[in-house]
């Protein structure tokens, strides 16, 4: 079964309507051998925050060294978002397979008129996919209510309910006493139930966690839970720090942690303190893991800030707490005018969520891509009756955050909410991909194809045209239909995803130069959001030349491939352990990597081989400090390879040049460094650092996976202030990779293009190099063969410990490519 199919078949169960009751799904993991039997589980409900609270939760027990897995929903560009393992979204594969084993079961049910929905069965998915990646705990949030939500199938270690508010009348109940009875039953049998309600509401929690013989942890926060001397924790917001971060601090009976989280808002320090208090119920005692953990938790859509001038925030607030909320969290930052772009589902009511948001100055209604939103006309009508602005209807999501963007002065805010599907939909203006494709005959060809999901009757047209241009992107459903017209009647051949709605369709493009710039044409006039599209596909198909004194010649890969020596200052390194750990060596080394015309010295205090040790911060920095005090009056730049923000902050104060971080900015603490001291920044891939060879990840396709990866990790970068220019992004050969995996990165090394930013190569002397007959730690030859060949393929830097031979094969890369134009000097420049 092909992933498309899979997925079709879930997105058809859309169509039936949602039964409260846990019966069903607990006859299909029956069915399926009941796999949630032996997992511990944390389920999270809640009428607001059970997202960011349950992914806190899973950020928390990720940092203290277990193997999570996370249930949340919606998703944003794919199902399988949905769930997730150690943060990464289940395989294609996997869900073909799921629904491979489900089906027939699910069919015969449907027969008989008790078929299960859409919701039932991805939960079922997500606990068959928890089972089979062993996980150690799995996070859950729960759909709707509680007792009767398809995720209580499931008996809980620990549970919480965030908070109580009038949602979903017609199924939970009239009352907010009605709706905690049932978001209640969530409660462990004798197991720990966490809130931050309040009143009435917790009185009925109590009551019911009584019954059940649970423990109630109350928590005290800006936005709920009982008075602080009543509560068992107690969460007090301290206010942004940034467009991106705030701080918050927690107090419990004998702890106490403060932190900052990636998130804004009052509200947010009460998720903090629920996410806290669930976290310390299944283990996690340590204050040091539990603020990294929380400020780890990133979560997109939950007052995101995009962009600075003007300020663009996407938040999916989609009822009038949540408005209400949304607007004293938007108090905190400054701005003038507020121009609205607003689409919500028809559910919703639409009338008390436009009077709790702040008072606008134009309004953008629109409608996402989904049968349940509601119409913009009717949206536009419900705010020319609310507000004093100016409203206009905007059919595309796409097309009214542009038009806002466009009307907003640099000083304004231009804020997005109403549904987290329009934020889905919004957040693709960062996102969006277009990868090159190099393909070198149909074969090639065929497996582009089916990597996107297109059906095999579309797929000759675009394998005869892949002889010219070939890209690939991912648009939205009413995209691809509008893509498909044109290209047709450009002369580009255009397959789709055979995914039929429900999530971002991938698409291929191929045809002639010629071609392509007739189809971005017709883009550019047309509306959906298809005038970002075309620049995106002219940028890809034919990237613009870079005008006179455009090049940074600050840094030698502007215009070359540079050469980075390796200098490890560690006893235990893989290839070089202890050579050069003595600082006279350290030095002695860095002149001879000079002398043999490397540009970059990466100097290293820690191992990352399998099996290294950690090494303290203080020895870490004791370690490299002198030698770069040392080095810094060679002639090259100093990179420092560190995973720490404090390691990182004294090479800096030593005098590197660059940071080189193998966890891709994963610290925050290093992201806010980077751009304070607006130095380059090596983002890399990697799935474990140390490398841990028992985790052997399973990847669609390793280089659309690693590139969807780093695309994420550079919009954190570019968020907290790092400029685009400033990142280089390393695919992290040898880091969770098998090295076929890491052969086909070097043969596709291309199309990381697609991501903007240069490209360092990693690979001296790896494992990947046993795939060709040499021996993992000492494979000169495959090194030096392997860094030709990256500089052919567009490597903007590679990484070695044999200078003199790797400075060679780039020249000889350089040479090859511009006979007439090439003459050594340094590691490939012109003379």
């Amino acid at each position: 079964m092909r992933y498309y199919e899979a997925a079709n078949f879930l997105f058809d169960l859309r169509r039936f309507k949602v039964k409260p009751g846990t019966e069903s799904v607990r006859d299909l993991l029956a069915h399926l051998g009941d796999p949630h039997e032996g997992t511990d589980f944390v389920q999270v409900a809640g009428s607001n925050g059970k997202g960011s609270v349950a992914r806190m939760v899973e950020s928390v027990l990720r940092e203290d060294g277990r193997r999570v897995g996370l249930y949340t929903s919606p998703h944003f560009e794919d199902v399988r978002e949905r769930v997730r393992v150690d943060g990464r979204s289940i395989p294609k594969a996997e869900v073909a397979a799921f629904v491979e084993a489900a089906k027939p079961w699910l069919v015969e049910r449907a027969a008989d008129g008790e078929p299960l929905t859409f919701f039932e069965t991805v939960t079922a998915l997500a606990l068959w996919r928890f089972d089979r990646a062993d996980v150690d705990v799995a996070v859950l949030e729960v759909g709707m209510g509680g007792e009767f939500d398809a995720t209580s199938v499931v008996d809980p270690v620990a549970a919480a309910v965030t908070n109580v508010s009038l949602e979903h009348t017609a199924v939970l109940g009239d009352t907010v006493e009605e709706i905690a009875r049932t978001k209640a039953k969530v409660a462990p049998a004798g197991g720990p139930l966490v809130t931050a309600t309040d009143g009435d509401a917790l009185a009925t929690v109590r009551e019911v966690a009584g019954d059940r013989g649970a423990d109630v942890i109350t928590v005290s926060g800006p936005t709920g839970g009982p008075d602080p001397g009543d509560a068992d924790l107690t969460a007090t917001y301290e206010g942004a720090v940034s467009p991106q971060e705030s701080r918050v601090a927690l107090v419990g009976g004998g702890w106490a942690v403060e932190t900052r989280i990636p998130l804004l808002g009052a509200y947010q320090a009460t998720n903090v303190g629920v996410a806290a208090g669930l976290a310390r119920a299944v283990g996690v005692d340590d204050g040091a893991t539990l603020a990294r953990g929380l400020r780890g938790a990133h979560w997109p859509g939950r007052f995101e800030v995009m962009e600075s001038a003007p300020l663009v925030v996407l938040d999916g607030a989609h009822n009038p707490a949540a408005c209400e909320t949304l607007g004293e969290t938007l108090s905190e930052l400054d701005y003038d005018d507020l121009h609205l772009v607003f689409g919500a589902m028809h559910d919703k009511d639409h009338g008390e969520m436009a009077a709790a948001l702040p008072p606008p100055a134009t309004v953008r209604t629109c409608a996402p891509a989904l049968d349940r939103a509601e119409d913009p006309a009717v949206l536009t009508r419900v705010f020319q009756r609310e507000t004093d602005a100016d409203v206009t209807a905007v059919d595309s999501v796409d097309d009214a955050l542009a038009a806002a963007r466009e009307s907003a002065d640099a000083g304004d805010c231009v804020l997005l909410t109403g549904s987290l599907f329009c934020v889905a939909e919004a957040r693709t203006r960062w996102t969006r991909r277009v990868v090159r494709k190099d393909l070198t005959d149909g074969a090639d060809a065929r497996g582009t194809l089916a990597e996107a999901n297109v059906p095999a009757a579309e797929a000759d047209p675009v394998v005869r045209e892949s002889v010219h241009e070939t890209v690939k992107t991912r648009v939205s459903e009413t995209q691809a239909v509008t893509l498909r017209r044109e290209a047709a009647r450009a002369g580009v051949a255009c397959g789709v995803s055979g995914v039929d709605g429900g999530e971002l369709s991938a698409v291929v493009l191929s045809g002639s130069r010629a071609a392509f710039a007739e189809l971005t044409d017709a883009l550019a006039d047309l509306g959906d959001g298809l005038s970002g599209v075309a620049d995106d596909l002219c940028e890809a198909v034919e990237p613009a030349a870079a005008a006179p004194g455009d090049d940074d010649d600050r840094y030698p890969w502007a215009d070359r491939t540079a050469v980075m020596g390796i200098l490890n200052v560690t006893p235990d390194s893989f290839h070089d352990g202890g050579d050069f750990f003595d600082e006279g060596d350290a030095l002695a080394r860095a002149e001879a990597l000079v002398d043999a015309g490397v540009d970059i010295i990466d100097v290293g205090g820690e191992s990352t081989r399998p099996g290294a040790e950690p090494v303290p911060v203080e020895e870490e920095i004791a370690r490299i400090e002198p030698v770069i005090e040392a080095i810094v009056g060679v002639d090259a730049l100093v990179s420092v390879d560190t995973r720490k923000a404090a390691v990182a902050s004294a090479a800096l104060d030593a005098g590197a040049d660059i940071l080189n971080d193998v966890t891709g900015l994963e610290d925050p603490e290093m992201r806010a460094l980077a751009a304070e001291r607006d130095v380059p920044v090596i983002v890399m891939h990697s799935i474990d650092a140390p490398v841990d060879p028992e985790n052997d990840p399973d990847y669609d396709g390793v280089v659309e996976d690693v590139i969807a990866a780093l695309s994420e990790r550079l919009l954190l970068a570019e968020k907290a202030g790092i400029p685009r220019e400033n990142v280089v992004v390393d695919p992290g050969i040898g880091f969770g990779k098998s090295p076929r995996e890491n052969f086909e990165i070097l043969g596709r090394l291309g199309e990381f293009d697609a991501l903007g930013c240069p490209i360092l190569f990693g690979h001296s002397h790896k494992r990947m190099f046993e795939l060709t007959g040499e021996t993992a730690g000492d494979a000169p030859h495959g090194t030096v063969a392997a860094t030709a060949l990256a500089a052919a393929n567009g490597a903007d830097i590679v990484r070695v410990h044999d200078a003199a031979e790797n400075v060679a094969a780039v020249r000889v890369a350089r040479a090859a490519a511009d006979p007439g134009g090439f003459d050594a000097g340094g590691s490939g420049e012109d003379a």
